[in-house]
């Protein structure tokens, strides 16, 4: 299933997106309801609060007193900490049993206010965040909810930063105007983004590509996005991965390169490549079939050396392409020297993007990026391979020490 992390600051408008994606078809996990829900008379989480806070935390009908026990926290982060850590594995432990209940090919969206501050983004296929300045958010807590603004101010310093939360975000809806432009964000992303997503993770199939080769200036958003998709990645094979760089094109600053998002997953051998195949596609990157080697360098003449497993994305709107390989290998290798030596060397950088450029201008009316990456493999031999490995050798350069 399709699982989506919703998130936003204080009075951002995030209540109106979960209960549109609810309106829409989602399943909808709400975490604040769900806190209220663990701890209610006779559970176990308000048995542990009576044990860390007192009796007192208690109202005249033996229900929390959810004032008193927010005045007892507030402020202190030593309390607050006592109390998170009795209430978020509760809430986590039902979201999950929420998850788990819901039909295979449902999208699930689990409303979490403190997803940031909690480091849970990695679990997720995407984490949206409702976004709206801060004035905007402090404007509608005094007029919607009567608050002063000492009081407001307090309440958005006790969460994350809106710099914080937009990093962390896959998809940032804009809640700055009216509510009727909040709602068709929200359509749209369902009807372009999340649909076809949750179809293809569903099928096991990659998103489709269309269109020649496109070269666009350097982001420095692609190595935030890399960071978040490697995080993910990660978790979903927590313990058989070694490492994930950001690798290719888009991990080199100032170079124009395609849309697409390059990650090398490096790990212990090709069996291990092969074990975690679908804990990769159930994360959003099924395999695809058909590209298990790379064009072998005069260094490394075999074959075996540069055998690896490919996964692209499900995900319709951020290409990614995910390149399995055994640490040590030759392909592994050279994926990272060729990126170090970009990275190092701004004559290479130049020499690379007009070879780009000029594959790109020839083959701009392809149906596919096929024929231009075709094309581009034997400047990676006969041009790219004698400067890199004299770079390497005439620096040092070595690779990550985790491949011994």
């Amino acid at each position: 299933m399709l699982k989506i992390g919703l998130t936003g600051g204080i009075a951002s408008g995030k209540s109106v997106v979960a209960a549109r994606l609810k309106e829409r078809g989602a399943v909808l996990v709400d975490a604040d309801a769900l806190a209220r829900e663990v701890v209610e008379p006779g559970t176990e989480g308000l048995e542990r609060i009576v044990g860390e806070f007192g009796a007192d935390m208690l109202d005249g009908a033996g229900r929390l007193d959810r004032a008193r026990l927010g005045g007892a926290v507030f402020g202190n982060q030593e309390r607050l900490a006592a109390l998170n850590a009795i209430v978020h594995p509760l809430v986590r432990a039902r979201a999950a049993a929420i998850t788990a209940a819901a039909p295979e090919d449902a999208i699930v969206v689990q409303d979490i206010p403190l997803l940031v501050e909690t480091g849970q983004g990695a679990a997720f296929h995407l984490v949206l965040v409702v976004d709206a300045p801060d004035e905007v958010r402090m404007q509608r807590m005094q007029e919607q909810r009567g608050m002063t603004a000492e009081a407001a101010r307090a309440r958005m310093a006790a969460q994350a930063t809106r710099e914080a939360r937009l990093a962390a975000a896959d998809v940032v809806l804009d809640n700055s105007g009216t509510i009727q432009h909040l709602l068709e964000q929200v359509d749209r992303l369902w009807d372009r983004r999340l649909v076809p997503f949750a179809r293809n993770l569903a099928a096991g199939t990659r998103a489709p590509r269309k269109g020649g080769p496109v070269l666009e200036p350097h982001r420095k958003e692609w190595a935030r996005q890399a960071a978040r998709i490697a995080a993910r990645l990660e978790a979903a094979a927590s313990g058989l991965i070694l490492a994930v760089d950001h690798i290719g094109s888009t991990s080199i600053p100032g170079l124009a390169a395609k849309d697409v998002i390059d990650l090398q997953v490096a790990v212990p051998d090709l069996e291990t490549a092969d074990r975690i195949a679908p804990l990769l596609a159930a994360a959003g990157f099924p395999a695809v079939r058909g590209a298990e080697s790379d064009t072998p360098k005069p260094n490394a003449p075999d074959h075996a050396e540069w055998q690896k497993r490919f996964h692209a994305n499900a995900d319709p709107c951020r290409a990614v392409n995910v390149h399995v390989r055994a640490a040590g290998s030759a392909g592994w290798r050279y994926a990272l020297m060729f990126r170090d030596w970009l990275r190092t060397d701004p004559s290479a950088v130049r020499l690379y993007e007009a070879h780009k450029a000029d594959l790109a201008g020839r083959f701009a009316d392809s149906a596919t990026t096929r024929a231009y990456a075709d094309a581009k493999e034997p400047w990676f031999t006969d041009v790219a391979w004698p400067r890199m490995s004299a770079w390497a050798e005439a620096t040092g350069w070595v690779p990550p020490s985790y491949a011994s």
